[in-house]
């Protein structure tokens, strides 16, 4: 057991900082006194104090992480994060079985997008913050939060940066050290981040809304505030910049980072994704339009383009927020927008599947 303690150790940390991070959840609902204090009161001290006793009973056997420690870490980072993302959810509705609250945590954490929840309306603000908000967190991945803090705790984070980024970006270092590419790429997903909130506030959304869906945008999950989830808000500005940052997310967010730091946007042009991305997702809007009309989906052509655009980007980049039931839809545009999301989005992006 002892060979597994600098990996337990490391988890310990992890589970602390992600309890942290309940404390923006916390300070929400303590503001708008929403009435879900408590529920992140007990989450948080069940965390923080779940992983200071394993990172205790851990700290004689620590030293840099190897291969084999970096992989399990990630794979158990995964499977426990979860339990403790459920806590909130569990406590704040006494109804919520633990499962289907692990259930939600997880699909929150993966960016899955899947929800077990109802009446998403009519929930506290800080709860569908906290939802989207573990979007976020899993979306650039809380293990590369985490290794951009390892250092400063005396803990070598190489072996678990390339066990949970990309194949494609394991051995690219953007620069000299693991950490501060880390701290890089979280950097640029912040800016993008503020950026697709700012751009939703404009467009038409109230502030809280703009937060929570800038969250679940930017980490490509699909979680929303309500429960006709972007469609509740008809309004076409919105999903116009929904498509926007959607499409952002879904590129490879180190070529963000250097076109960024190098104030060009020549890196967008060396990236060979790039090109075959908008090619397709380009491609099917125009497939799908013309067949939909074809097939008398829709009355006209601007309500067409209007609905397919929005569900080709959201489904495609795996985000999944919908503004229209395409399950209405003859089943071959259903079928080629899930083969679509199976593969569309860039290596070292949010998005899901098996990626380019």
């Amino acid at each position: 057991m002892r060979a597994y303690h600098p990996a337990l150790n490391a988890l310990g940390l992890i589970i602390m900082i992600f309890g942290l991070l309940m404390g923006f959840p916390l300070t929400v609902s303590a503001v708008l006194e929403d009435g879900a204090t408590l529920a992140y009161d007990q989450g948080i001290f069940v965390t923080f104090v779940s992983g200071l006793l394993l990172w205790a009973a851990t700290r004689s056997r620590r030293r840099d992480l190897r291969v084999h420690d970096g992989f399990l870490l990630v794979a158990a980072s995964w499977v426990v994060l979860p339990v403790f993302g459920a806590l909130p959810l569990v406590a704040y509705i006494p109804e919520l079985r633990f499962t289907d609250g692990y259930f939600e945590a997880v699909s929150g954490l993966t960016a899955t997008g899947a929800t077990v929840l109802t009446g998403l309306d009519d929930l506290p603000i800080s709860i569908n913050l906290w939802r989207t908000f573990m979007h976020w967190i899993g979306g650039m991945g809380v293990i590369v939060l985490v290794v951009a803090i390892l250092p400063l705790l005396g803990i070598g984070g190489r072996q678990l940066y390339k066990a949970e980024v990309p194949t494609p970006m394991k051995d690219a270092s953007l620069t000299p050290r693991i950490a501060e590419t880390a701290k890089g790429l979280w950097i640029t997903y912040v800016l993008l981040t503020v950026a697709c909130g700012f751009a939703l506030w404009w467009a038409g959304l109230e502030g809280w809304d703009a937060v929570i869906h800038a969250f679940s945008i930017a980490g490509l999950g699909g979680f929303s505030s309500k429960d006709a989830s972007i469609g509740h808000f008809a309004n076409l500005n919105v999903e116009l910049v929904t498509i926007v940052f959607a499409l952002l997310a879904g590129l490879n967010y180190a070529t963000h980072y250097l076109a960024l730091v190098r104030r060009t946007y020549k890196p967008y042009l060396r990236d060979p994704e790039i090109p075959f991305y908008f090619a397709v997702l380009a491609g099917s809007i125009v497939l799908l339009t013309v067949y939909l009309m074809q097939h008398g989906a829709h009355d006209d052509a601007a309500t067409a383009l209007r609905y397919v655009a929005f569900h080709v980007v959201s489904i495609s980049t795996s985000l999944g927020l919908a503004t229209y039931d395409y399950t209405l839809w003859p089943m071959f545009a259903q079928i080629w927008i899930l083969f679509l999301g199976s593969f569309i989005a860039c290596s070292g992006s949010t998005g899901g599947g098996i990626k380019m």
